[in-house]
């Protein structure tokens, strides 16, 4: 057996992660426009419709545009890097695959391992938000469903049943397959773009500018911290690297596919925030609907609902991204032997990892159900910028490992670029509470005892022997002896 100290950073060649894309029995139904809009799905959603008031009232006033130009400077970095990777490794688990490749299996385990906290926080917590946007909805019409159904046992109900219901139909619709739920997103993410670009037509035109002024309430050092709060904005076109497998031509359209979701996605955040702050002083936007509440102040009063369908659309396409995206993470890691068989089971009829998608869509719907979204929340954010930092070292890494691979696209002013966006994603990470640092080092040590007595062993890097009497120490702790023979 291998030492341990070495073994733990076993890199699994890019060669053989070809070769796994290769007899990949998912079906390649992708292209870029399916990508685009998938990664338009997981981005616009919640922080559009929410943390927008949030940033602008409390950390950067007016210069909160200049928070979303930061932000995305950092998320733009971050996608070059993905960019480049997900060209060279077209292959399901995003950051996960690519530091298995890069930095060894110890470390992938860790990437996927928080990859997995922040897809099913995030999902939890989408999951809760669109609860309470249908039940708005239904309040507006004169129907108040009652609290103890729509409401976690933390926040004063029993169950909340519309985000049990939302998590387990999107699983389902994942479950189906991949262009059924493709097509699906696009239609969700087209309602959702008309209704951004309605706000930003209609409000323009009630714009004051002295409402700007003054620009700077907290300060220039309010941009930065504005920024930190608002990055969960653009959390999500990692997803679209999950999707590598079922991308019909992976090296082309999965940098369009990264890039160009998060560009158009820039664009219409710096827009909404230059309206939001116009239509009213920045103080009057804290509040959990800043987008609607906005054009009640300006006296547009009859576009709220069409402003509530959006914000609808919107945080569903998050939902469905984010379940689909998880999926595939567990797939890859399954495929490798870090987790159970089971996640990797293709169903023989729709060609997706179904069993997998069933128990992310239970995992969602419990934690939705019984878990304040305060608790869940405060998660979101660190889970992701770990993998930040870890895909731009990989970059760095596999430059100089694998010099002669082949790159479709590649990161300009390399090491430059990479390096900055190394230091922007640790500089946001020692940005958030200290709170979520202690929630996330308890999910470490969950995730490392989980590598040390089952992935580490059971790897399919591992050795033969090893993987042997791991499996032998099993049946015999099972009770299983073998008979002994008689002559």
């Amino acid at each position: 057996m291998e030492q341990i100290s070495t073994s733990i950073w076993r890199k699994k060649p890019v060669e053989e992660l070809l070769k796994d894309k290769e007899t990949s029995k998912l079906a390649r139904a992708l292209g870029p426009a399916d990508l685009v809009a998938l990664g338009i799905g997981a981005i616009i959603g919640t922080g559009i419709f929410v943390l927008t008031g949030v940033a602008a009232s409390q950390y950067a006033g007016p210069a909160l545009i200049l928070s979303f130009v930061f932000s995305g400077i950092a998320a733009g970095l971050a996608a070059l890097t993905y960019a480049e990777l997900a060209s060279m490794i077209p292959v399901s688990g995003s950051a996960y695959t690519y530091t298995y490749a890069s930095l060894g299996e110890f470390a992938a385990w860790i990437v996927g391992w928080n990859i997995v906290l922040e897809y099913l926080v995030a999902a939890a917590a989408v999951s809760i938000g669109w609860s309470a946007y249908f039940s708005e909805i239904f309040h507006s019409f004169g129907i108040l469903l009652p609290a103890a159904l729509t409401r976690s046992p933390a926040a004063g109900g029993v169950i909340n049943l519309p985000a049990v219901f939302v998590a387990l139909t999107i699983a389902a619709l994942v479950t189906i397959g991949t262009r059924e739920s493709t097509n699906v997103n696009k239609v969700i993410v087209s309602v959702k773009l008309l209704v951004v670009l309605f706000f930003i037509i209609l409000g323009a035109r009630y714009v004051n500018p002295a409402n700007w002024h003054p620009f700077f309430p907290f300060g220039p050092i309010g941009i930065t911290h504005g920024a930190a709060i608002i990055f969960f904005a653009y959390i999500g076109f990692d997803a679209v690297a999950t999707a590598a497998e079922e991308t019909r031509r992976p090296q082309r359209d999965l940098p369009i596919g990264i890039i160009g979701s998060l560009a158009i996605s820039t664009v219409l955040y710096v827009l909404v925030t230059v309206v939001l702050t116009g239509l009213v002083p920045y103080t009057q936007l804290n509040v959990a609907s800043p987008v609607a509440t906005a054009l009640l102040r300006a006296g547009v009063t009859w576009a709220g609902g069409v402003v509530a369908v959006g914000a609808l659309a919107g945080i569903t396409s998050v939902l469905l991204v984010v379940v689909y995206a998880q999926s595939r993470v567990f797939y890859a890691m399954s495929r490798d032997g870090l987790l159970p068989g089971l996640f990797k089971r293709i169903h023989p009829k729709f060609k997706t990892p179904y069993l997998n998608t069933i128990l992310i869509g239970l995992s969602i719907a419990l934690m939705a159900a019984f878990v304040p979204i305060e608790i869940i929340a405060q998660l979101a954010n660190i889970g992701t910028l770990t993998a930040f930092v870890v895909v731009a070292i990989g970059v760095l890494v596999l430059r100089k490992t694998n010099p002669h691979a082949r790159r479709p696209f590649k990161v300009p002013l390399s090491p430059y670029l990479p390096l900055l966006s190394l230091a922007l994603s640790m500089y946001l990470i020692m940005s958030l509470p200290r709170l979520t640092w202690l929630r996330f080092v308890v999910w470490m040590i969950i995730g490392i005892a989980v590598y040390f007595f089952y992935g580490y062993r059971k790897s399919e890097l591992a050795p033969e022997g090893q993987r042997l009497r791991w499996m032998l120490r099993g049946v015999r702790a099972a009770g299983f002896r073998p008979r002994p023979r008689r002559d």
